[in-house]
C-alpha cells in the first residue's frame, strides 16, 4: 500500500538524495512544506511515495533521523523544519508510536515534530534531481555523499 509523508530536516537537496536511493520509495518530490500555526510558513521538506510492505515506516522516520540534525535547534530551524508531516489522523498516531520507540532505542531525544500536512509548493525545477544531476558538485561532495555514507552504515 503506497502512503505518501513529508519529511523536513536539513536542505531538501540532501532529504532528497537520501530518500531517492530507498527501495520502496517510488517518488520523491523536493519543495517547501508547511503546516498548521504556528508552523505554518515554508519550511524546505520532501513529499515521498513509500511502499510500507516494502520498506516499514520504522526504518523510512529512522532514516530521516539519522540523516539530519534531528536532536538539535539552530538558528535556521524556521527554514529547516525538523519534522515529519502525516496526512491523516491515523499516521499521525503510527508516527507517534514509530518516534517514542526510536527515540528509546537509540536513547536520543529528537527536536523532530510531528506535524500535519496542509500544503506542499515544488523547488524550482533547476534544482530538482540535484544529487542525481550534479554528483560531483562541491555541495553534494561536503553534505551529501556523508549523509549517503550514513545511509549505508543503516542498511547493513
Amino acid at each position: 500500500m503506497i502512503q505518501i509523508i513529508g519529511l523536513g530536516g536539513g536542505c531538501h537537496w540532501c532529504t532528497e538524495a537520501v530518500f531517492q536511493q530507498l527501495e520502496g520509495v517510488s517518488n520523491v518530490r523536493q519543495g517547501y512544506i508547511k503546516s498548521l500555526a504556528p508552523h505554518d510558513t515554508w519550511s524546505e521538506a520532501i513529499l515521498v511515495d513509500v511502499d510500507l510492505a516494502v520498506i516499514s515506516l520504522e526504518k523510512l522516520i529512522d532514516i530521516h533521523l539519522e540523516t539530519h540534525s534531528s536532536t538539535v535547534n539552530h538558528q535556521r530551524r524556521s527554514e529547516y523544519r525538523s519534522a515529519v508531516y502525516v496526512m491523516e489522523d491515523n499516521q499521525m498516531k503510527r508516527v507517534e508510536v514509530v518516534m517514542s520507540s526510536l527515540s528509546r532505542k537509540r536513547d536520543k531525544n529528537y527536536i523532530t515534530q510531528i506535524l500535519k500536512f496542509v500544503e506542499f509548493k515544488a523547488s524550482r525545477s533547476s534544482i530538482q534531481d540535484y544529487y542525481r544531476t550534479r554528483p560531483d558538485a562541491p555541495f553534494c561532495k561536503r553534505y551529501i555523499e556523508p549523509k549517503l555514507e550514513i545511509l549505508k552504515k543503516l542498511e547493513e
